[in-house]
This record gives structure tokens, sequence and C-alpha cells, in this order.
């Protein structure tokens, strides 16, 4: 009888392509919501294939390697993406008149208080990952208050733009962090620093 044989598969980091997916997404998302562009139209197609797909994708090899927090994050941010460009287009008109016709927007404004709520735990959790990700995830809460804010009109003008420099500096954060994961995992050696966890919650 032969001797049974174990292989072990190890997968890359995905989390470089996942952060790239949500800077790409919030950097061109946030330049309609500063108004440095105009409607959603090209919105759209980087948030479908950068912030749901990209995130996606990262959320399926991050399961691969057991990556629980990873697996969670990306997954449920992936699928906000997916559900948004969704909302968008149903507002737009492209799923018929009949839908759009029954908008509310106030719908929107309880998926993103559900999305904050998630985010907060998440944050938590980020505090033991490394401190850009956890910087990360404190302007995405930030990103959350005001959307959830201005889409219920409360303070309007003010939560819209606090969401709006938000989600630019989120672009800005992340776009380091997947530069540094890829450099770091690259080079074998911090080549760009992310920050050691807190330490507070892990032993």
């Amino acid at each position: 009888m032969s001797n049974p044989q174990q292989v072990k598969i190890t997968n890359a980091d995905p989390s470089a392509i996942g952060l790239f997916g949500l800077a790409m997404v919030t950097l061109v998302a946030s330049s309609q919501k500063l108004e440095w562009t105009t409607g959603l139209s090209y919105v759209i197609p980087w948030a479908i294939f950068l912030g749901a797909f990209a995130q996606l994708f990262a959320c399926i090899e991050d399961s691969k390697r057991g990556n629980h927090f990873g697996t969670t994050a990306f997954g449920a941010y992936a699928f906000f993406w997916f559900g948004v460009a969704a909302s968008w287009m149903i507002k737009m008109g492209v799923f018929g008149e009949a839908l759009a016709k029954n908008v509310d927007t106030h719908q929107l404004g309880f998926a993103f208080v559900g999305y904050l709520i998630f985010t907060l735990f998440m944050t938590i959790g980020a505090m033991e990952a490394n401190k850009v990700l956890f910087i990360i995830f404190v302007l995405i809460d930030f990103l959350f208050i005001g959307l959830s804010l201005s889409t219920f009109g409360i303070a309007e003008d003010f939560t819209h733009k606090l969401a709006a420099v938000s989600e630019l500096f989120i672009a800005i954060v992340s776009f380091y962090g997947s530069g540094a994961n890829v450099l770091n995992n690259h080079f074998g050696r911090v080549f760009l620093p992310v920050g050691k966890p807190f330490g507070i919650f892990k032993k």
C-alpha cells in the first residue's frame, strides 16, 4: 500500500487587491459627492467591478486561508457595493419606470445604519490587525454616519460633506494599505509600515 500524501496549497494574501478595489471605488464615488464630477453613470461600473467583485474575490481567497475577519469584511463590503450599484440603477430608471417611481431613499438610510452598526464591530476587530486597517475602518464609520444622517435629511449639507471627505480619505489610506501589502510581501520585509496591532484584546 502506498502512503497517502498531504498537499498543502498556499494562497497569496488577497488583501492588496481587496484594498485596491476599495480605494478605487471610494476615489471615484467621492469625486461625485465632492462635486468634482457629476452623475452616477460612470460611478456604477467601478462600484460593481472594483467595489464589489474585487472585494468579493478577496473575500473568497481569505476564506481559503482561514482568515475569518478578512472574509467577513471583504464579503460584507462587496455586497454593499452590489446593493448600492443596484439602488442607483433603480433610481436612474434602468429597470423601468415602475421601480424608479417607488423609490424611498429612507430605506437606503436604514441600510446605511445597518452597515454602520456592522462597521463599528469590525473597527474593534481591526484594532488587532494593524493600524492602517484600523484607520480605514474608523473612516468607514464616519462615512456611514454621514451617509445615514444625510439620507434621513439630518444636517444634510454637513453630513453629506462628512461622508464625502471620509470617503476620499478612505481611498487615500486604502491605496497606501494596498501598496504596503504588495511591497512588504514582495520584498519579504517592512517596506511600508502599517503599524502593529494595539494588543488590547488579543494575548
